[in-house]
């Protein structure tokens, strides 16, 4: 697992996967997440913008990161 830092107190999930380097465009955000491939703290979750917040775990596919705040 490896830990990805944002600069906010929150992120929506489409725009983590991106900036993760988990997905490659926001096209390929909302195919993953509508299909089913996302987890969030290990739920699958179908909303592209839940928003995430310091300590969450994200997985797709067979790699998961955890969000860190620069705030938190």
């Amino acid at each position: 697992m490896r830990d990805v830092t944002i600069r906010d107190e929150s992120i929506r999930l489409g725009q983590f996967l991106k900036l993760a380097n988990l997905i490659d465009s926001g096209a390929d955000a909302k195919a993953n997440i509508s299909d089913g491939e996302v987890e969030v703290n290990g739920e699958i979750d179908f909303r592209r913008g839940r928003q995430l917040r310091h300590g969450d775990l994200v997985r797709i596919g067979d790699e998961t990161v955890r969000v860190v705040s620069e705030i938190a």
